[in-house]
This record gives C-alpha cells, sequence and structure tokens, in this order.
C-alpha cells in the first residue's frame, strides 16, 4: 500500500478537527421518495454544508494541518468551483490568503463566492489548458501551498468524515444500511466515504456515479488501471468532470467499491427537481447523480435502505429553473 494513503484513523482525527467547524448536515427521507423506491431512502443533503458542498470538510481539515510558515505563504487552489469557494472560506477563517484557478466557464455564482470569500481568482479554459499546470506555476511563482481538491490524504480524510456520519445518522434512525450511493469525479469523497464504510457499516454495498461522458472511474476499474476522459466530453455536471481518477484516491476506491455506475444530464436534471419538490433541498447537477442513478432504477432500492449523498447545491438560479421546468 502507498505509505501517504489515509486511513479509518486519518479520517476519524479529521471528524475532530471540523467538529463545531463543519456542518453536520441532515440526514432527509420522504415517505412518497421511500414508496417510489420501494424502500427506505435516506439522502445526505450536504448542500446545506458550508459554501454548500462536502468540499469545505476537506478543505478545512488541509487548512488546520498548515504549518505557521505555510500559513504565511499562503495557499492556492484549481477548482471548477465548490473546492475553491471551500478553501477560499477555510483560508479566511485561517487568516491565510487564498489565490484560486477556475475555469472560465465555472458557474457565475460560484465565481462570485469566491470572489466573495476573499480569495484571488485566476482564471483558464478547461478545454485548452490544464488546471493543474496553470496552479501549480502560480504556486511555483508566489511560493504558495497548493491544495489539491482530492488528491491528498488530509482532503480524503476531511471527506471521509461525511461516510461517518451517514452511517452514524442511520442508526440514529434505526437503520443499518444496505448500499451506500456517493457522486465520484475525482474521488477523494468516494475514497474517504468507502474507508469509513469498510470499518463501521462492511456489509453496505458500495457504489459511486459518473456522469455518462466522464466515466474515467468506471472504465479504469474495468482496465485495471487509471485511464483519462475524452477531452471533448461535455455534460451540465461541471463539479465532476475531471481528466482521470486521481493518484490517492484511485487505489482506495479501485479496492473498495463495488461498482460504478453513470447517468445522463436529463437523469441529473430529473434528480435536481425531485430534490426541490419531494426533499425542498437545491442540489446541483453534478451532486444529483448519486440520487439520479437511485431515480432512475439502476439501484436496487426494493425492501432495502440505501443512503445517497447529494453532495452540493450551488446551482445557477438557470439550471435550477432548467430542472424544474421537468416536473
Amino acid at each position: 500500500m502507498t505509505p501517504d494513503l489515509p486511513t479509518i484513523e486519518d479520517v476519524r482525527a479529521a471528524a475532530g478537527r471540523i467538529a463545531g467547524h463543519a456542518v453536520r448536515t441532515p440526514l432527509l427521507e420522504s415517505p412518497r421518495l421511500n414508496e417510489r423506491v420501494g424502500g427506505r431512502l435516506l439522502v445526505k443533503a450536504e448542500s446545506l454544508q458550508k459554501v454548500a458542498a462536502f468540499k469545505f470538510r476537506g478543505a478545512f481539515n488541509r487548512i488546520s494541518r498548515l504549518t505557521e510558515e505555510e500559513k504565511r505563504a499562503g495557499v492556492l487552489a484549481f477548482s471548477s468551483g465548490n473546492h475553491a469557494q471551500a478553501v477560499a472560506l477555510a483560508a479566511r477563517m485561517a487568516g491565510v490568503s487564498a489565490v484560486i484557478v477556475m475555469p472560465e466557464d465555472a458557474p457565475a455564482m460560484k465565481l462570485t463566492n469566491t470572489r466573495e470569500y476573499g480569495a484571488e481568482v485566476v482564471l483558464y479554459d478547461r478545454y485548452t489548458q490544464d488546471r493543474e499546470a496553470v496552479g501549480m506555476a502560480v504556486a511555483e511563482e508566489r511560493g504558495m501551498v497548493v491544495v489539491p481538491p482530492f488528491d491528498h490524504p488530509n482532503i480524503i480524510a476531511g471527506q471521509g468524515t461525511l461516510g461517518l456520519e451517514v452511517i452514524e445518522q442511520a442508526a440514529e434512525l434505526g437503520a443499518t444500511l444496505d448500499t451506500f450511493v456517493v457522486p465520484i469525479s475525482g474521488g477523494g469523497l468516494s475514497a474517504g466515504c468507502m474507508l469509513a464504510l469498510e470499518a463501521d457499516s462492511p456489509g453496505t454495498r458500495r457504489v459511486a456515479v459518473e456522469p455518462d461522458d466522464f466515466d474515467d472511474t468506471r472504465r479504469s476499474i474495468e482496465a485495471g488501471e487509471r485511464l483519462r476522459n475524452d477531452p471533448d466530453a461535455r455534460s451540465i455536471c461541471d463539479a465532476v468532470q475531471t481528466e482521470t481518477p486521481g493518484r490517492l484516491t484511485w487505489p482506495i476506491n479501485s479496492r473498495l467499491l463495488h461498482e460504478v455506475l453513470t447517468v445522463s444530464d436529463d437523469e441529473a436534471l430529473h434528480a435536481m427537481a425531485t430534490a426541490m419538490v419531494e426533499l425542498k433541498v437545491v442540489v446541483e447537477p453534478g451532486a444529483a447523480i448519486a440520487l439520479a442513478a437511485v431515480l432512475a432504477g439502476k439501484v436496487p432500492t426494493e425492501g432495502l435502505t440505501t443512503a445517497v449523498v447529494c453532495s452540493g447545491g450551488n446551482a445557477d438560479p438557470a439550471m435550477l429553473v432548467r430542472a424544474l421546468e421537468r416536473v
């Protein structure tokens, strides 16, 4: 095993570190949705987290571990939006300066929020430039500490606290989890949650979901090696578009995931609308894909208890209207 991979002990330590800073977001249940899926559906409403996304967990955990010298240097992150906002807020809370490298076509809300949290934003073209290369060049020039979106032990451990919470909250509801379904992109959230489930709920089936044309994890697991997405691929699910599984997240996800599914943009829009109508929560397209897989019947739910992660709620108003028009 790679020495720098996080462990369940790291996830538990992260849970203690973020306590009182991150929100313990609710695990929601709707009788109508339960009836629709023929079982018990528990939805982790992480859109109610600070910055409206799970990314705050990992960003806060990472920045809280900086040395005093690193804090003086400041931090840099590259992100399509949710990690950007998370790092910007966590840095502000720690009194640390932040620069965020973001794609030019990131949702306007995410760009605005990142700037309002006090970070400097550097833009790049996601279809012609490598965000990591752009970010590393800026970090080297300014001597800043890079806070990656998923490929760091502290980030993975922080995201894994969501998995711990779901297990605890399900037990509080008198439920034993048969299946856990989570969105996946670079793999930080899923990897952290897989560590939590392996330790505290080993009998739970572990499922990840990707957009149809950004199925690098599914194809990589089938091939036994990390594969890349087509650079010409497009999706409304901006929050879950990475080139390839992470170096650290890949060995965890490939070992612990039981299945990886994909959903279409239309299915994501349907899930967004359902979350709003049935649960009264806003979910952005990429964050809705796990719920989308369940609603599309791709995950067995009859007579079972299924936990689904809705990982963020930073949906542009126009996208939310587009989803609600389908109701």
